[in-house]
């Protein structure tokens, strides 16, 4: 059976929430999708159905895309599948990263990624551009390396950057060459997915059940088991089948574009998706996607949805990747399910920042393959029927406990309830009333004018506040203190003995020195143990010394997420050049027009990305005492290390910052900002003394201008690409 996602405690509507809150959404959303890529890529032991997957991913990118300074390094938007965790299988490192999708839920989302395309391309929405279409397979992913046409290597996708080698069992599946035609290029990789088919997967079900033995959850899971078989024997038994639809390192190109590509596959003697198409508009794409839905059932294969390629590969070049996956592709995805069920009751969450979040309690029910059992009910608004803009939610309806309410599993980190059935509210069944006192410490909580949820007002004195910000503090990408999980966090947190209690970072770094002074042992309390104490100390004293954007993060400061402390930490190299800078910044004059703030405040906001919301919480964030006191304490203990900045290339750009200005004509501008960063250089949203070159196309105005006044290169875009070398 499968289990539910655990909640955060902020599930609220996107449009609704605070950036602090979002902060804290997406740490909790980083945690529990890097698990379930873990159950799923590594362990084939999924808890969640891709739907409701799909709908964690597209709750933290919904987030995201409202607080793009929040982005995290550790983001889900950034990351590929999980690392290899079987060390059965020696690792392989991908040659070219083998990235992950977008998703696509909506017709509304394919027309913004085709929009999105011209518009990076700098293009007129003219239907020139040709897109392929094909189902999305719902398997195993897999890179097969040729070298002079035979077969060295097969290698799940792992991590995006390493993979685990499977290349005994790949030889088994029939469908695989194991040789290529003479005239295939010396490098070939050719990328797809291991499947099992649905009357396979039906056969060996029914023999595994005829011998007694336990059957398989589904066909997906049943091949990644398969491939992953110490005894290749045991894989050939299993008749994996694959699709051949992408590549990665290639010593050339036998063809231009994603269907020439696929057709080179094919006459290699891989199999093909025989529904890929090629269409030059939005309602091509959408009329095959619902084609394909059609045919969904009688399909061999299982599939959740579409993927969408733009075709010509000059054109996939240019517009380049994100993080964790490719401008010019999309997959988009079959609708979730609902389904009605009783609400049994209504808890009272409290996160991070305070917030209190009601999440309804459900009676069990199935929904498209897993367990329900609780939803997000957002705020008080959103159960009283009230929309953002105070207009009614299904058609003024409130929800009461009691009420049979139906359950949707999209777009939100956890089910949601979108409607109840009035037919069948009990007679008994009053208006939920929602709590003015924290359910954790009893403070008084409060809803200010403008916003949609009720806070606990006690702040860190609340301790499901102060537990939070310590587990914020020790997550993954902060300091990432491997035995400090939220089970031993809130012990420690709650431990009465001085030598063990935990309640400010400075703490964590003095555990073992007071636990050295105190009769009472740390490996003599249940669920510790002397190996797991020593582990722990070592993973403490392992994060003394961290690096600054990391350390920057684990802080805390609102507005600042993973994204914001890279830039931070890219931009002044050093903690202890940031924190001069931010101590001497002095914001605007509140009323003064001309005031622009002082030099240091000016530095701050002209960093790409950081405007002048988050240079605010970080001044605010180091003008307060209590904050200067925590962080002396901590800085006692650990050492912040200047940030390295990776140089991509050994251009004439590398480590420059460059601004781009104007109306630039043979590129859009969020073009030229990938050139730059491919090119190793940093982009700039406004001229400073830092800058060290400016773009200027026609129409140049004050950012030219501030160039020119303090002495700063600036060349048209004609000479950007001849100094690059693009020209």
């Amino acid at each position: 059976m499968a289990k539910k996602a655990r909640t955060t405690g902020t599930e609220i509507a996107v449009d609704q929430l605070t950036a602090l809150e979002a902060a804290a959404e997406l740490a909790h959303l980083a945690r529990e999708i890097a698990r379930h890529d873990a159950l799923y890529h590594a362990k084939d032991q999924p808890e969640i159905s891709d739907a409701e997957y799909d709908a964690l991913k597209r709750r933290n990118e919904a987030i995201e895309a409202r607080f793009p300074e929040l982005v995290r390094e550790d983001s889900p938007s950034k990351r590929v599948g999980a690392a290899p965790q079987l060390t059965q299988f020696a690792p392989i490192t991908h040659v070219k990263p083998m990235l992950s999708l977008d998703n696509a839920f909506s017709d509304e989302d394919v027309q913004d990624f085709v929009g999105s395309v011209y518009r990076f391309l700098g293009m007129l929405p003219d239907n020139s551009i040709a897109f392929t279409a094909e189902p999305k397979i719902d398997g195993l992913s897999m890179s097969i390396r040729y070298e002079k046409g035979r077969l060295v290597h097969g290698a799940t996708r792992g991590d995006g950057t390493t993979g685990e080698n499977v290349t005994a069992n790949i030889l088994t599946i029939a469908e695989i060459p194991k040789q290529l035609p003479a005239d295939a290029p010396d490098v070939v990789e050719v990328r797809g997915e291991v499947y099992m088919a649905k009357s396979d997967f039906l056969a060996l079900n029914a023999q595994m059940a005829a011998e007694g033995r336990q059957t398989y959850v589904n066909p997906r899971n049943t091949a990644a088991g398969s491939l992953r078989q110490l005894d290749p024997k045991v894989t050939a038994s299993r008749k994996l089948k694959f699709f051949a639809y992408a590549w990665g390192d290639m010593s050339d190109m036998p063809a231009d574009t994603q269907m020439g590509m696929v057709e080179v596959f094919r006459k290699w003697g891989f199999p093909v998706n025989p529904l890929m198409q090629r269409f030059n508009s939005v309602d091509g794409l959408l009329g095959h996607y619902r084609a394909i839905g059609m045919e969904r059932p009688n399909l061999d294969y299982d599939i959740d949805g579409v993927v969408y390629k733009v075709d010509r590969i000059e054109l996939q070049n240019r517009l380049g990747f994100r993080s964790r996956s490719p401008r010019w592709a999309i997959a988009h995805k079959f609708p979730a399910e609902q389904a009605t069920t009783i609400l049994r009751g209504i808890d009272i969450q409290v996160g991070r920042t305070g917030a209190l979040t009601p999440v309804a309690r459900l009676e069990p029910i199935t929904v498209g393959g897993v367990v329900v059992t609780n939803a997000t009910l957002h705020n008080e608004d959103y159960i009283k029927g009230i929309g953002l803009k105070g207009e009614p939610l299904r058609e003024g309806r409130d929800i009461r406990i009691g009420d049979t309410v139906i359950v949707q599993r999209a777009g939100d980190v956890i089910p949601q309830i979108v409607d109840v059935v009035l037919e069948k509210r009990p007679a008994d069944a009053v208006p939920f009333q929602f709590p003015h006192q924290c359910p954790i410490c009893g403070s008084h909580a409060v809803r200010e004018e403008g916003e949609s949820v009720y806070r606990c007002t006690a702040g860190l004195t609340c301790p499901a506040q102060a537990m939070e910000r310590l587990r914020h503090f020790v997550s993954r990408n902060a300091f990432d203190i491997e035995g400090l999980g939220e089970k031993q966090v809130e012990f420690f947190f709650n431990a009465q003995d001085p030598s063990l209690s935990i309640r400010s970072p400075a703490d964590i770094f003095t555990l073992q020195k007071r636990q050295e002074a105190s009769l009472k042992k740390l490996e003599n309390i249940e669920g510790f143990g002397a190996t797991s104490v020593r582990k722990l100390y070592d993973a403490i004293n392992a994060r003394r010394e961290i690096a600054f954007s990391r350390f920057l993060f684990g802080l805390g400061i609102r507005h600042v997420g993973e994204v914001n402390a890279k830039r931070l930490a890219r931009a002044y190299r050093s903690y202890q050049a940031f924190e001069r800078a931010v101590l001497e910044a002095r914001p605007p004059r509140e009323g003064d027009r001309n005031d622009k703030g002082n030099e240091a405040w000016q530095e701050l906001t002209s960093i790409e990305g950081i405007g002048t919301i988050v240079a605010e919480a970080v001044v605010d964030f180091y003008a307060e005492p209590h904050n200067r006191e925590a962080l002396a304490s901590l800085l006692a203990e650990v050492k912040p290390l200047d940030e390295e900045v990776q140089i991509a290339t050994g251009s004439p750009v590398e480590g420059k910052t460059i601004v781009f200005t104007g109306s630039l004509e043979r590129m859009s501008r969020d073009e030229a900002k990938a050139m730059a960063e491919r090119y190793g250089a940093k982009t700039a949203g406004s001229v400073s003394r830092k800058t060290d070159l400016v773009v200027a196309g026609p129409g140049a105005g004050s950012k030219l201008a501030k160039a020119q006044e303090l002495g700063i290169e600036v060349i048209d875009e004609d000479a950007w690409f001849r100094l690059v070398g693009e020209e």
